[in-house]
């Protein structure tokens, strides 16, 4: 959850190690520091809160130095200090950044608090430190160090160490956590993300889980885990430093929520250009892997849970295969009956979402090697230990608050239904012409959903000063509400609920009043009149109700009755025209209450802990 950056150069590191902090501190933002080695030995700099703080205080002490590593945090051991913040020095020699959990933390410190060695943090990262600096101490090289202290942490974890014993050496190891290695001329680099190295190299290679890296200004050297060198592939990334600026938005999630139209463009190049569905799309294997399954289980977190759910009404419609959907990180916990012939799908925007990647470990552990992944991040770890793969094509996001990652991973998922379909035989050429047209269109069609933003900032001023809010959609718009209800409170911090609309009556009718918005996902589908009834048992107890709806849904607003419509229905696609309103609306609601909207409290963007 936290980022890692590391430089060692012929010319000053700490520019580069700011800046890499900077593009990474969507990843936490409670702490950042900086430790560099110069003449003073280990010089660092820490702050508690964003990555500006620190850097005024490097700029103050003007810090300086050829090696060194950085961190900004999102805290798991230990509160919000800067005691707490990284990188953390053992005996003013060995300096350690970390991503990740150390789950043996307490047998280690009482280990190392017997060898003679004082802890001044609540960190489970001091341990890693003072271990890697006991085995320096013994005669071991940093590396050689390094590799043994990792062979007694558990957990997950990636880390970036120096030492002033060896003022010319950054090493690097990855087990379970991302990690990355940055290419440079006379400099190298280290960075959770390619996004904190682009301003210095497009160059770079991932590292593998279990791998070791001693790194000088000239050569990389890589150790599997069986501790023999290795070589990984080099890849020169095509992200763009000016999608990861703000350009002409306020924030971030502003900028991603108005570029979906562009994103699911893109995610659908290769379908559109093709004019049909193919199981290549998924893979040189994929046609071969796709016969074989019988049934499906999806595995995600968060936002990409309920892009699941929404796919799961969609393949079970269209390709009549059953679908099972678990969030990931309880389905490793539990005894499940494993089943070699279902397809394994796993979705991370990332694809270094730990709980996702450990679940998809499991499943295979299990016997259960047909696996899929969907994915917006090349070379990340979920497609790596997948046989195939789908890429989104959402570009990078910023935003804590997903909007562009989940709408492309419903499109990629809808591509999955329509081609299961076409392979089992349950696809009419003329149906298969009547999706590619739906696809064709869906960008417009979110581009005017997007213009209804006028109506809808007018309605957040109904929900900013809430506590609570209810959200119901019926069908396959259950899990669009599932989603409005978590963007609401993710980042305006009202508290929100959402329930299939046919549950009121079951025990959420309790909590309706004139004081909780109710918002209704009600598309002019086969259950909107259902969805109309539910709607009058609201409005019976006093209950003011937020509907958006389409065009020919035949809606009248009323007191206490607030409509919008989008322009028109879109059939089986509606799930990711009807996302749209419900991230407005959430992004306009947080406004309005000051929130910070790309960085909410207590959370990070990539979740690579447990």
């Amino acid at each position: 959850m936290c980022g890692i950056v590391g430089a060692i150069s012929n010319k000053n590191v700490v520019s580069t190690l700011i800046e890499g902090l900077s593009r990474l501190e969507y990843r936490g933002y409670d702490s950042a520091g900086v430790a560099v080695i110069n003449a003073q030995g280990i010089e660092r700099v820490r702050a508690v809160g964003r990555v500006s703080a620190m850097t005024d205080k490097a700029n103050e002490v003007q810090l300086s130095g050829l090696v060194g590593i950085g961190h900004t945090r999102w805290a798991t051991h230990g509160g919000v200090t800067e005691s707490n913040a990284h990188p953390h020095v053992s005996k003013g020699e060995v300096a350690v950044v970390h991503n990740g959990i150390i789950e043996n933390h307490e047998e280690q410190r009482s280990r190392l608090i017997a060898l003679g060695y004082d802890f001044i943090s609540q960190t489970d990262t001091e341990v890693i430190a003072h271990l890697i600096h006991y085995y320096h101490t013994q005669g071991a090289t940093l590396l050689a160090a390094t590799q043994k202290a990792a062979t007694e942490l558990t957990g997950a974890f990636a880390i970036g160490v120096i030492s002033v014993k060896e003022p010319d050496v950054l090493i690097t190891a990855r087990f379970g956590c991302p990690l990355l290695i940055g290419l440079g001329e006379g400099s190298n680099y280290i960075a959770s993300d390619v996004s904190a190295v682009l301003s210095v190299t497009r160059k770079v290679m991932y590292l593998e889980d279990g791998d070791v890296a001693e790194m000088t200004r000239e050569k990389v050297v890589i150790y599997g885990r069986d501790g023999q060198t290795v070589t990984r592939q080099i890849h020169i990334s095509d992200v763009s430093l000016a999608s990861m600026e703000l350009g002409p938005y306020t924030h971030f999630m502003q900028k991603e929520i108005h570029e979906q139209p562009r994103a699911i463009a893109d995610t659908l190049e290769a379908v559109i250009a093709d004019k049909h569905f193919s199981p290549a799309l998924f893979g040189a294997e994929a046609d071969e892997i796709l016969k074989q399954i019988d049934s499906i289980l999806i595995l995600a977190a968060g936002t990409s849970y309920y892009a699941a759910l929404t796919a799961k009404y969609w393949i079970e419609d269209l390709a009549q295969l059953p679908v099972n959907v678990e969030i990931a990180s309880e389905y490793r916990y539990r005894k499940s009956v494993p089943n070699p012939r279902q397809l394994i799908v796993t979705i991370s925007q990332s694809g270094e979402t730990l709980d996702t990647m450990e679940a998809l470990k499991h499943a295979k552990s299990l016997g259960q090697n047909l696996t899929l992944a969907i994915c917006n991040v090349l070379e990340s770890a979920i497609p790596r230990a997948s046989e195939l793969v789908f890429y989104t094509r959402a570009g990078a996001e910023i935003g804590v608050a997903s909007t562009k990652a989940f709408t492309t991973q419903l499109v990629a998922l809808f591509v999955l239904a329509v081609t299961l379909a076409k392979q089992r035989g349950l696809l009419k050429a003329e149906q298969e012409h009547e999706h590619l047209n739906g696809l064709r269109q869906l960008a417009v069609s979110v581009q005017h959903a997007l213009n209804l933003e006028p109506q809808i900032r007018e309605w957040a001023k109904a929900f900013a000063d809430k506590q609570n809010a209810l959200f119901l959609g019926r069908g396959i718009h259950y899990p669009i509400a599932l989603e409005g209800a978590l963007k609401l409170k993710e980042i305006s911090y009202i508290h929100a609920e959402a329930y299939p609309a046919g549950e009121l009556k079951h025990g959420p009718l309790a909590l309706v009043d004139s004081s909780m918005p109710i918002v209704v996902i009600a598309p002019n589908d086969s259950l909107l009149e259902k969805v109309k009834s539910n709607m009058q048992e609201v409005k019976a107890r006093g209950g003011e109700l937020f509907v958006f709806a389409d065009a020919d849904s035949r809606f009248t607003a009323s007191d206490g009755v607030h409509v919008i419509r989008t322009p028109r229905n879109v059939g089986l696609l509606s799930p990711i025209l009807h996302s749209i309103p419900v991230q407005l609306l959430a992004y306009h609601a947080a406004l309005l209450k000051g929130t910070d909207v790309d960085k909410p409290r207590n959370l990070a963007k990539s979740v690579t802990v447990e």
